[in-house]
């Protein structure tokens, strides 16, 4: 009965999941009037974020993110007294997609503050402050708080001014706090036409029964559990782990006569590995938190430390030093396994196997936390671990149950050297990525993109000649034969090579476009093959498309949507994708952090609460919203010429044939 109950609730919980991905509201402000003096008040706004968002501060750079503002509907007995200001902790940072310095709220709070003088007798302060919210996936639109303040303060009188009496509030008391959930408000346009109204109508079901986009939180969670997978299978085959199995598995079976003890022993000793390195993971986490782990992803000074340090193993792979942790420590822990009996002196046996084989597993594991950081999730360090983990204790328990295969395995020799040495040629390629985060941030310009793809072009191209058997290592044999396998992983190394010279010209290279620095830092770029919108205004492009019976991609983005860019210039630049885009649909892209302002501002009722449009941005924004039941960028949605949906929507994913199935299936609705 239980297993069913619990069952139960698991399968209501992935039915109410369609119906709650889309609109986010991972911010939320209230507002305040507080009470200074007989004169002077000041409206403050405190918003909570959900954990990995940020929220833009005041007085950002042009062509940068939103910044926050202060903006009056209408203001009586009143006057603005100073600008608007933003309290707490601003973290200051050059960010590497704008290019320019970047102020924000982070650690779950923001607050701004807007300080107003009353000139007596009645007041009425009417508005409401804008602001942009960031994680590392999405953008919301620019996001409105409104407020609205009425009271009465004494007046002056000459030739001496009287103490002002205290504000009674007509629809809020001065303490009181309003909730205002972050979401961007309508635009202040005119209602659509009789022709157009059903465009406008909501089609969020009929979305839905198309199915929900694909979830990108646990593709990534595969991926991340994939990656630690192979670090740990490469971890297997080097000189600090390889020759340790047979001498282990060994010693467990012989250590007693009775074999099911001692398969019992190697599997318990599998295990020991998996929960150390699972909980290094969660030690990271733990210590420094995961929004802490996320800035190591665009800190300048920890990108140019991991920089350095992968540099540094890099040169001890090639065999110019040794790295080694002090022996001490591993001696006192191999000590005390002696000493101890039963399980303890298994953990500590798998701890010091830990420690002795740091000089190979060290780099590995720190690349790898170091990439997973960017998910800005707890679990994300620890699902690495369990999957380097698990790769790393799986020989140990299966030549325990089939100690016949120990036979069969091969015999330590060069070839173990030959995969230290490509390691040390990836972490050097890696390392670059690291020092082109930190030469964006400081401005350096000494890593534009050109530059970085000919290091690259370089590096593989040596890997190349090294497999060949060409380049030689201090610790490398003078067997001049090349085997079957190294041969292949040569002529790989070289292609991926001669693949990367097409950029030097200004080739967008998708394989390499999430490490590579942005477009906009090549100097000379001859790649002209770029899609562009129809129509940037969705009721005259929705009239175009009804006229000339085609079907429409809505693509809902901002000016300063990272991923948007992202998928236009890795996906959209694609052959077969640009055709369709150009050929087959009405592309309408449709900006809505858009500040132009339309003629009259107009209030709209959504959700019970009535709203004000203002800007074109918010016209756009409120259409995403109402029509399609979403609020984040980029949002890619495909409708016919009567504003249905022909597929399910899309959102951020690089995959260029799941966005040609995308777009292909859409055309398959509509013609049918």
């Amino acid at each position: 009965m239980t297993k069913k109950f619990v069952f139960s609730w698991l399968l209501l919980a992935i039915l109410c999941i369609p119906v709650i991905a889309q609109i986010q509201e991972p911010v939320k402000f209230k507002t305040e009037w507080k009470k200074l003096s007989d004169n002077e008040a000041e409206i403050v706004f405190t918003g909570t974020m959900d954990e990995g968002w940020h929220v833009y501060s005041t007085d950002l750079p042009e062509g940068g993110p939103i910044s926050a503002t202060f903006n009056v509907d209408k203001m009586e007995g009143a006057e603005l007294a100073g600008k608007l200001e933003p309290r707490g902790k601003v973290v200051d940072k050059m960010d590497p997609i704008f290019e320019m310095q970047v102020q924000f709220f982070e650690g779950g709070t923001a607050t701004f503050a807007q300080k107003i003088k009353l000139t007596g007798g009645k007041y009425e302060v009417t508005g409401y402050l804008q602001y942009g919210a960031c994680n590392d996936e999405n953008c919301l639109p620019p996001t409105n708080v409104e407020f609205s303040y009425k009271g009465e303060v004494a007046e002056k009188k000459a030739p001496a001014p009287v103490a002002a009496a205290p504000a009674k509030a007509e629809t809020k008391a001065e303490t009181d706090t309003t909730e205002a959930p972050a979401e961007v408000l309508p635009p202040a346009v005119t209602p659509p036409s009789a022709s157009s109204a059903d465009y406008w109508t909501p089609v969020i079901d009929e979305l839905r029964n198309y199915g929900d986009q694909v979830s990108q939180e646990s593709y990534s969670w595969i991926y991340i559990f994939f990656a630690g997978f192979v670090g740990g299978l490469l971890a297997l085959f080097t000189p600090c782990v390889w020759p340790i199995i047979p001498m282990t598995v060994s010693f467990f079976l012989k250590r007693t006569k009775d074999k099911k003890k001692g398969i019992r022993d190697a599997i318990t000793y599998g295990a020991s590995i998996v929960v150390i390195y699972v909980a290094l993971g969660l030690a990271i986490t733990l210590i420094f938190g995961a929004s802490a782990l996320n800035d190591l992803s665009t800190s300048a000074i920890f990108n140019i430390f991991f920089f350095l340090m992968l540099v540094v193993f890099a040169a001890s792979f090639f065999g110019a030093f040794e790295i080694t942790l002090p022996s001490k420590w591993s001696n006192a822990v191999d000590s005390k396994a002696e000493q101890t009996t039963g399980l303890l002196s298994i953990f500590l046996m798998a701890f010091t196997l830990s420690l002795v084989s740091f000089s190979c597993t060290g780099p590995i594991i720190g690349f790898l936390l170091v990439e997973v950081s960017t998910t800005n999730s707890v679990i994300a360090p620890a699902l690495g671990m369990l999957g380097f983990a698990i790769a790393l204790a799986l020989p140990f328990t299966l030549f325990a149950l089939f100690p016949s295969w120990l036979k069969s395995m091969p015999k330590s020799g060069g070839w173990m050297n030959v995969i230290k040495v490509v390691l040390g040629f990836l972490e050097l390629a890696f390392a670059l990525k690291f020092l082109s985060v930190a030469d964006l941030a400081y401005g350096w310009r000494i890593l534009d993109r050109e530059t970085f793809l000919a290091l690259w072009i370089v590096i593989f191209a040596l890997l190349g000649f090294y497999l060949l058997g060409k380049i030689k290592f201090p610790h490398d044999d003078d067997e001049t034969k090349v085997s079957v396998p190294r041969f292949f992983l040569a002529l790989i190394s070289l292609a991926f090579a001669v693949y990367m010279v097409p950029g030097l010209w200004g080739a967008p290279l998708k394989a390499v476009s999430a490490f590579a620095p942005p477009m906009q830092t090549q100097d000379f770029n001859l790649y002209k093959n770029e899609v562009h919108a129809k129509f940037n205004d969705y009721d005259a492009g929705m009239e175009y498309a009804r006229q000339h019976g085609k079907p429409v991609m809505i693509d809902f983005t901002g000016y300063g949507c990272v991923n948007c860019r992202k998928m236009e210039l890795a996906v959209w630049t694609d052959p077969k994708v640009s055709k369709l885009l150009n050929d087959d649909y009405v592309l309408i892209t449709l900006y809505v952090d858009e500040k132009a302002k339309l003629p009259e501002p107009i209030k709209v009722n959504e959700n019970g609460t009535e709203r004000t449009l203002r800007t074109v941005g918010d016209k756009w924004s409120y259409l995403q919203r109402s029509k399609f039941g979403a609020n984040a960028q980029p949002f890619y949605v495909l409708i016919d010429n009567e504003g249905m949906p022909l597929n399910k929507s899309y959102s951020y994913d690089e995959d260029v044939d799941k966005y040609v199935e995308f777009l292909e299936t859409g055309l398959k609705n509509y013609k049918k």
